[in-house]
């Protein structure tokens, strides 16, 4: 099985931003939902996980906002595929591993995707650029509303929606928002308000999520728990810490022009030069370097690439998407040099992506 054509052109959910775009990257929210009658997917036997897949396979064909969804086999999309669907944040790593009856239905725009039988029967995910939380709300409660009209989810009366990690149990909701750092890092603020993060409840991860290194001054910001608490408060408190961190970073931006412009336009262009003329660059590197790059857009320092290209080219430089682009495997070397000759392309002729 092949991937559709058109995910090879880029990234659809980078072309939805707007608010706040220049520190945050997305704005996700995921819904873990189960069926009643069945057991939970990694205690669920293969027949068991056929008729879940069917059974939700039938909901999508039902629902408004999902019919016309790529429909994709796990088993049958080679490893490259899968690591290209989870590098892109259509699937997890959970289920680029997983075995039979395991699916996935990415809506044509990319913004929006079901996962079968995961953790939990459905994972349900919509997925935009920039602060966008109350209208990725809207579209997933949408698909939400759609599914149960055809699926008998597993719901207590007591504690709500059923699933198979006890952190999911209430709602089912989980917010996260990616947002870029770089001032609170370098400034050595970050600590400080990470741990007021926590404090209230809330989880950090890196750029790839659960137990991901943070790289590239890119913070994943989430909901912990979803028990005794509304769809519509969780939402509320993560845009009002969000909304703080921003002013933080923009006060810790401020801070650093003021005191030392020179250190910093220093900085910036020292990335961008090894961006546009280096022969090897490695994943890691690459991400360090474009956050740079992005630090000096934010700063007036630079006039390109725009933010979307940047969030583009933090796609496009990871190991599946190379090798897709490529047309065939890579080994390290090999990835590392195609990496920089095709950045060296992006930052010479105007930072496009395509």
């Amino acid at each position: 099985m092949e991937l559709p054509k058109s995910f090879l052109s880029g990234c659809g959910w980078l072309k939805t931003g707007d608010r706040n775009n220049d520190l945050v990257i997305s704005s996700r929210i995921r819904l873990a939902r189960n069926i009643e009658g069945f057991p939970f997917s990694q205690w669920a036997s293969s027949s068991d996980l056929k008729r879940i897949a069917e059974q939700v396979r039938e909901a999508i064909n039902h629902s408004a906002c999902l019919r016309n969804a790529n429909l994709i086999a796990i088993e049958e999309l080679e490893s490259v595929d899968r690591h290209f669907l989870a590098e892109r944040y259509m699937i997890s790593q959970e289920l680029a591993k997983s075995g039979i009856e395991r699916y996935v239905a990415i809506n044509p725009e990319q913004t929006s995707a079901l996962m079968i039988n995961e953790e939990d029967h459905i994972r349900l995910q919509v997925l935009m650029a920039g602060s966008n939380l109350n209208h990725v709300w809207n579209l997933i409660s949408s698909i939400d509303g759609e599914l149960e009209e055809s699926l008998d989810f597993c719901f207590s009366n007591t504690f709500g929606y059923l699933t198979a990690c006890p952190t999911n149990v209430g709602t089912g909701i989980r917010c996260s928002v990616m947002v870029h750092l770089p001032a609170l890092v370098i400034t050595r603020k970050i600590e400080k308000v990470l741990s007021a993060v926590t404090q209230i409840g809330l989880t950090v991860r890196g750029l790839s999520g659960e137990g991901s290194d943070i790289a590239g001054n890119l913070f994943q910001i989430s909901n912990q728990w979803t028990l005794g608490i509304s769809e519509k408060e969780t939402i509320e408190k993560i845009g009002k810490i969000l909304h703080q961190i921003v002013e933080q970073e923009r006060l810790a931006q401020k801070q650093m022009m003021d005191d030392n412009r020179v250190a910093l336009e220093d900085k910036i262009w020292r990335a961008y030069a090894l961006l546009r003329y280096a022969k090897v660059i490695s994943s890691n590197e690459a991400v360090e370097l474009l956050s740079s790059i992005r630090f000096g857009r934010n700063m007036g320092i630079l006039k390109a690439p725009s933010y979307e290209q940047l969030n583009e080219m933090l796609i496009q430089v990871r190991p599946a998407h190379l090798q897709k682009r490529a047309g065939k495997q890579l080994t390290m070397v090999e990835r590392d040099e195609y990496r920089a000759e095709l950045i060296r392309g992006w930052m010479e002729n105007g930072q496009s992506t395509a």
